[in-house]
């Protein structure tokens, strides 16, 4: 198994099945984990240095951070309805607290932050919904944390690909500081597929090779990108959900394309 590799466990006692950290991965900027809530479970935590993203994967929930309090949100009750999602923004030096209203499934993301914002409901006709690409290689984008809304660090996405489609491609990176051509961004994909017993592949790779992974993804595991190429394929008849979460040194998505497969998109 390799390392960019992440495999959801079994639920902790907070309900939590999968996590990245800066330590895990190596890495400065992005933190990331889920959890899986039953109906009247809690979890509390501290925002720390950190600001998160708490979106609602699935189900619903009360959202308490100080005097905000967001009272049972929550839309979707499966991620496959491609609804956009409820999700909630903290600064760094928070409290907060989730308690599940529904069985629920809660995404925790989190960057550095600065103290810039207050706490927000980011609420699905906030989300802007749009669609990528054409023939095999649409994919249909829900921009729940996107460079254009306030934060300090975080970028977060979803993505929903048909089908035998591929996303994320051409390959394209974000790893190098040559801005306003390319920016670094750390980046984590969680993936579900539909129906549940599917799986993906993602590619990994440099210029040089000098990293090159290609991951058999299942439904609930979560791939690190901490730096190259990193399409995505989606086999005929699963569909592919993946929740992505980038943060570096500058909030900004500017990307280069392999050149090897820069064509495809200049036809």
């Amino acid at each position: 198994m390799t390392s960019l590799l992440v495999r959801p466990n079994e639920p902790d006692t907070q309900g939590k099945v999968l996590e990245v950290t800066p330590a895990s991965a190596g890495w400065d900027h992005v933190g990331f984990r889920v959890h899986k809530l039953t109906q009247g479970q809690q979890i509390e935590g501290n925002t720390g240095n950190r600001e998160h993203c708490l979106v609602l994967l699935s189900g619903r929930a009360s959202v308490t951070s100080g005097e905000h309090r967001w009272e049972d949100i929550g839309e979707r009750m499966d991620i496959f309805e491609k609804v956009p999602p409820y999700a909630v923004y903290l600064p760094d030096g928070v409290e907060f607290s989730v308690d599940a209203t529904t069985d629920m499934e809660l995404a925790v993301c989190s960057a550095p932050g600065h103290g810039n914002h207050e706490p927000r409901l980011i609420a699905p006709h906030q989300i802007k919904q749009s669609t990528r690409g054409g023939g095999t290689n649409t994919r249909h984008i829900q921009d729940i944390l996107p460079e254009t809304e306030p934060a300090d660090s975080l970028l977060v996405v979803e993505v929903y690909t048909p089908a035998g489609n591929w996303s994320s491609y051409p390959p394209h990176k974000h790893d190098v500081d040559n801005l306003p051509e390319e920016s670094i961004l750390e980046e984590t994909y969680y993936h579900r597929l539909n129906p549940s017993q599917g799986f993906a592949f993602q590619r990994v790779y440099t210029d040089d090779r000098s990293l090159d992974e290609t991951m058999a993804v299942e439904n609930g595991c979560c791939v690190m990108v901490p730096r190259g190429y990193h399409p995505v394929g989606a086999p005929h008849g699963y569909e592919l959900y993946y929740l992505n979460v980038m943060a570096g040194p500058k909030r900004q998505w500017k990307f280069q394309n392999d050149p090897a497969h820069e064509w495809i998109v200049r036809q």
